[in-house]
């Protein structure tokens, strides 16, 4: 018989992608962000609201495992560098951006799980989730003057419905 291991725990890492794959990944939060300020364009104090809690979101995962910290730090460094965390994504203009930012999410989202561990990719999954949700109840919408606006607007609830589909683990 063979020698005993214990089992290990497994977790996945940025060397378990390539460079490609690992910046997709760690720009995802973002482009899930993005979704919600292209779902219902605002003005630009809106813009900058949404993008600063997709931030913040960005750089906070909702739980420690190995990949999310990792990805985090990343995203955090990059940042402090002054380098956008977007950088190398970019809708083409053959098709609708919403369209095409649902379809990088789900994409990534299936590279995760096919490297990941079932729970590292919902993980994942949820914090792509909670980085829309995050835009979409940075700034409300409507009303005049602040009152009767609304927290989330209707068609960033209904982006993050498809989101919500298209990072479904």
């Amino acid at each position: 018989m063979g020698e005993f291991r214990p089992k290990e725990t497994l977790v996945t890492t940025k060397g378990d992608f390539t460079d490609e794959e690992w910046a997709r990944v760690t720009r995802a939060p973002m482009v899930a962000g993005l979704a919600i300020s292209l779902a219902d364009p605002g003005g630009p104090i809106e813009a900058a609201k949404e993008t600063m809690a997709t931030m913040k979101s960005a750089t906070n995962p909702p739980s420690r495992e190995q990949l999310l910290t990792e990805v985090a730090l990343d995203v955090q460094a990059m940042t402090q560098q002054r380098h956008n965390p977007l950088k190398g994504y970019k809708p083409t203009k053959d098709r609708e951006p919403g369209e095409q930012i649902l379809d990088e999410l789900h994409s990534v989202q299936a590279l995760v799980a096919e490297k990941a561990t079932p729970d590292e990719a919902a993980a994942f999954g949820q914090w792509l989730m909670a980085s829309a949700q995050a835009a979409a109840e940075a700034a409300k919408d409507g009303g005049f003057m602040g009152f009767h606006a609304q927290r989330i607007s209707d068609r960033e609830q209904a982006m993050l419905d498809r989101v919500r589909t298209a990072v479904a683990g």
